[in-house]
């Protein structure tokens, strides 16, 4: 099932009708609040009424336009904009190939610096895509990371060459978001089996938590809904003395809104990410892989409402 998603996820024809039939665009809406900024916004306010805070990703990668890289810039700066405007407790979180890098990685990078000054203090975040950008993003973090402290990065846990990226990082400070990871990738290259993807996710993030411990600065947040993990992950912060959370929880809008809830009123720093963007079909894809809850979520919109 999650090779077929994946599949389906980079399938050109089915990116361009699917998102057209009614059920698909009802389904998508349990993880994204619209397609536009100022629909995001409206729930980030939602989310502060509540003492959330939230991070930004406006959907779209793969550009094959340098103007289209170049709008995408101009619009996460509006959207700081209005953050600042508003005093939001907001991030955002950008993709390099939304921002060119297949295009012009020089400019993508002038790019991220101009976010990152416009944000600042707040963190922009880079996303990590496929591993046929993982060396590329990781190098484009570093060149980033030592003029904009404020600059954080996404990595997988389901690459084996994670914790080597982590050691090469640290030096740098880094600001570190670690997910399992969601692409179609070679097993010589990645773990295979969930099993596999969760024991390297908590044996990385007890390492980092080591480094933290040890005086090394950093930053973790754990981007999952594996609540199992992250309590896990918590258990040893425990044992290993840390006074209360040392790492922030970052859970996607409106999946297991339940238990993020549960983790606030337990102490957990929690932040939700609130995606939105017309390009919505290949990241939707990627998070019905994910978990076989979202699969079956997604057949009920096939059916009548009773």
């Amino acid at each position: 099932m999650r090779r077929l998603l994946l599949w389906m996820a980079g399938n050109g024809w089915l990116r361009r009708n699917l998102p057209r039939l009614w059920f698909t665009r009802r389904a998508v809406r349990r993880f994204m609040p619209g397609e536009t900024a100022e629909e995001a916004i409206a729930a980030a306010e939602k989310f502060r009424q509540q003492g959330t805070p939230v991070l930004f990703t406006l959907l779209g990668e793969n550009l094959t336009r340098i103007e289209d890289a170049d709008a995408h810039a101009q619009e996460y700066l509006e959207v700081i904009a209005e953050i600042n405007e508003r005093g939001l407790d907001a991030e955002i979180s950008v993709k390099p190939t939304q921002l060119g890098y297949d295009l012009d990685q020089t400019r993508t990078l002038g790019h991220l610096e101009r976010l990152a000054d416009a944000a600042a203090p707040r963190t922009v975040w880079i996303d990590m895509e496929s591993s046929a950008y993982t060396e590329g993003t990781v190098a484009l973090y570093e060149a980033l990371k030592r003029s904009r402290p404020n600059s954080g990065l996404c990595l997988q846990s389901y690459l084996k060459r994670t914790h080597s990226d982590i050691e090469r990082l640290l030096p740098l400070a880094p600001r570190i978001r670690m997910v399992k990871g969601a692409y179609a990738e070679p097993a010589e290259i990645c773990y295979r089996s969930r099993r596999e993807v969760d024991a390297n996710y908590l044996a990385l993030c007890v390492w980092m938590l080591d480094q933290l411990r040890n005086g090394h600065e950093l930053f973790l947040g754990l981007g999952t809904h594996d609540v199992d993990l992250v309590r896990q992950v918590a258990d040893y912060a425990r044992s290993a003395g840390f006074e209360g959370i040392p790492f922030d929880v970052e859970m996607l809008y409106g999946i297991r809104a339940d238990q993020q809830q549960r983790l606030k009123e337990e102490g957990f720093p929690v932040r939700v990410l609130i995606a939105y963007g017309r390009a919505w079909y290949p990241w939707y894809m990627r998070r019905l892989a994910e978990r076989p809850a979202n699969v079956i979520f997604a057949i009920r919109q096939l059916l009548p409402p009773w």
